[in-house]
């Protein structure tokens, strides 16, 4: 083969060491769709069927054809799950880099201490209810106290969508 890969939208050969362009949305670079362009006026002929929100074009250069050769011929299954990716590692792009479950949980202490003294209710949405429930005024420690409640709401919602295996809290979650 004298070429590394079509463009995907003219089909044109897109040469080895040579300028390219990649969609910067992670559906339309990823490894099963793998889209590459030979120039930004291809890259904008996939816009309008992809219906991205907001996308770019990112520019790369491909692979030498020693390059082209090693990544076809190495299989990414005996890679080890430690090993760093080697995704973009001759095209000077960006690695991505995978975090495992474990850190996810963990929030820095700047974070929680924010979170922990944050307001989390519109105060005056909050009086402007009361007022026109009741016509009775509300304290100013009552959205400190509302705010911890929805707090440990939100803290018990987020373990039962952990235990059910979801990433999404959801309204089922506060029951």
């Amino acid at each position: 083969m004298d070429y590394w890969r079509p463009c995907s939208s003219c089909k044109k050969e897109i040469p080895f060491s040579t300028k390219y362009y990649e969609c910067s949305v992670s559906t339309c670079n990823g490894k099963r769709t793998g889209y590459v362009f030979c120039s930004v006026h291809c890259f904008e002929r996939h816009l309008p069927g992809a219906k991205h929100r907001d996308a770019g074009a990112i520019e790369m250069i491909s692979p030498t054809k020693a390059q082209a050769a090693l990544e076809l011929n190495s299989t990414p299954l005996t890679t080890s799950s430690n090993a760093p990716s080697t995704s973009g590692s001759f095209t000077g792009g960006p690695t991505r880099r995978i975090i495992s479950s474990s850190s996810q949980g963990m929030v820095s202490q700047n974070k929680a201490a924010l979170s922990e003294d944050e307001i989390l209710i519109v105060v005056s949405k909050l009086k402007n209810y009361i007022r026109d429930k009741s016509e009775m005024n509300t304290s100013g420690d009552v959205a400190e106290i509302l705010s911890h409640m929805v707090r440990r709401l939100c803290d018990d919602a987020i373990d039962k969508a952990r235990q059910d295996g979801r990433k999404t809290v959801m309204a089922r979650d506060f029951t």
